[in-house]
């Protein structure tokens, strides 16, 4: 309001101070005079104050005309001038309409659409580290490979776009199945920019395909530093490293080294089943069975697997059955619930032909987790018991139909592997492998999996057999599995000859 009231004050004073001058000037008498060339002219007051502002005006229109002219002159001669800025500015409108373009076609998959919006944005904006990028996708996408390795090129020859040409010649050597040379790629894409999260993965997997476990090792700790692995992470794959590191050493036959790197490797890792297992049999080579055995009882506890059995039992070779048995209280102790530890002392029992002692370690196993190697284990209980062939065959039949247990499977692919790698032999993921059950799947069979028994016999009770029963040799067990150790019943079983006795 007060703003208002003070603008209104001015504009009268100014009306005022105007009409006050016009006045001024009526009633003024004289005038001025000019003499141009001997003619003179006379100019009243209010005329001589037109003709000021008169003259003012064409003096600056003049100059106005004479900087146009210079500009112009200056346009022509190629010097930047407000015209050509004007010109610039339309130029580059429309080259960021055209980028704008292309990356919305290159977004909705339309890579020829994009290749050309990407050509008419670098003919406007002359900016290439800006359009080239969008041309080598827009080439990627609408199946240009060369168009694009040579645009990819291009970036890698101005430092500010090394980085992604690098990168964008890596993703096609990868892409070609060229792994050598997107190696190199990764190394120096890796070297460019360090903390580049994606570019550090690739080149650890390459550097893991190609067995390069030193150098892996060192991208991890550069991971490490960077901020881009959580730290138990970083542990645990620098372990699986160290244990391929440590494969390597034992192949070359490089005893000490070897030894030094299997330790290392479960330092880093002490529930990494292999690492514990590789360990331990460097400790048995220097001659330490008590540091063996300690490690093994260390990993047994945090997960029960076959392989660390295998190692235990390889401290003591040369003991008997019963020894055996004993030795093994101190491992079997620690997770006396654990389907492994039941199996194993179920096999040492069968060992020391302690048959009953075997099917009591069994337990229930094979009805709440049938497996292939529980199931086959009651078929050498049975025979050992003095069970007829009707009943072994039938605990062997239904060895057929169940879960194969526990397997080196990849999280990533769900590829099983018959040992654990570093690297998975499908999908080449780095450190995937996990020790778990496969998904169950029937035993394709003319008639279904419910024809076995009609096949081979129902499984009987022989708890009446009067007969001495058989002893089951390792030998027994040995075939046994070797009859289920197939992943697949490629044709019909054979009937067999079955005795009726009177």
């Amino acid at each position: 309001m007060l703003w208002s009231l003070i603008k209104i004050v001015v504009f009268v004073v100014a009306i005022a101070a105007l009409t006050w001058g016009a006045s001024f000037l009526l009633e003024s008498s004289g005038g001025l005079q000019v003499t141009v060339m001997g003619t003179e002219f006379s100019f009243g007051p209010l005329q001589s104050v037109i003709a000021i502002i008169v003259l003012v005006i064409a003096v600056w229109l003049v100059l106005k005309i004479i900087s146009l002219l210079i500009a112009v002159w200056h346009f022509l001669n190629g010097d930047e001038t407000a015209l050509s800025r004007y010109f610039d500015r339309n130029r580059e409108r429309k080259g960021y309409e055209a980028l704008s373009e292309g990356l919305m076609a290159l977004a909705s998959g339309e890579g020829r659409l994009a290749l050309s919006k990407a050509a008419k944005a670098d003919k406007y904006l002359e900016r290439p580290e800006l359009t080239n990028l969008l041309i080598a996708q827009a080439a990627e996408m609408a199946g240009d490979k060369r168009k694009a390795e040579e645009t990819y090129k291009k970036l890698v020859a101005n430092e500010s776009t090394r980085f992604v040409g690098v990168r964008g010649i890596l993703k096609q050597k990868l892409a070609e199945g060229d792994t050598d040379t997107a190696l190199k790629l990764a190394e120096k894409a890796f070297a460019l920019k360090p903390k580049h999260a994606d570019t550090g993965d690739i080149l650890l997997k390459l550097q893991a395909e190609k067995e390069d476990w030193s150098g892996a090792r060192e991208t991890l700790n550069t991971k490490l530093k960077n901020g881009q692995l959580p730290r138990d992470v970083h542990k645990r794959r620098d372990a699986v490293l160290a244990l391929s590191e440590a494969k390597d050493v034992f192949t070359e036959g490089h005893s000490i080294e070897a030894r030094e790197a299997a330790i290392e490797a479960n330092r880093l890792s002490p529930d990494l089943i292999p690492a514990a297992v590789m360990a331990a049999h460097s400790y048995i080579d220097q001659g330490k069975p008590k540091y063996a055995a300690r490690l093994l009882k260390k990993a047994w506890s945090v997960h029960a697997h076959p392989d660390l059995a295998s190692a235990f039992a390889a401290i003591a070779p040369d003991e008997t059955p019963k020894e055996r048995l004993k030795r093994f209280t101190a491992l079997t102790r620690t997770q006396p619930d654990d389907p492994e530890t039941k199996m194993l002392l179920a096999e040492l029992n069968i060992a020391n032909e302690d048959f009953p002692e075997a099917r009591r370690s069994l337990g229930n196993l094979v009805e709440t987790d049938p497996t292939a190697r529980s199931v086959t284990l009651m078929a050498a209980i049975e025979r050992g018991e003095g069970a007829s062939d009707t009943v072994v065959k039938g605990w062997l039949a239904r060895a057929l139909t169940v879960s194969r247990g526990p397997q080196w499977i990849c999280d990533n692919c769900q590829h099983i592997h018959t040992n654990w790698k570093p690297i998975c032999d499908n999908c080449h993921s780095f450190d995937t492998l996990a020790w778990k059950t496969p998904p169950m799947s029937e035993v394709a069979m003319p008639g279904g999996v419910q024809m076995l028994p009609l096949i081979v016999g129902a499984i009987e009770d022989n708890s009446g057999a009067d007969a001495k029963p058989p002893v089951a040799t390792r030998a027994d067990i040995e075939e046994a599995e070797l009859i289920v150790d197939t992943d697949e019943v490629s044709e019909k079983p054979k009937e067999p000859e079955v005795t009726t006795e009177k």
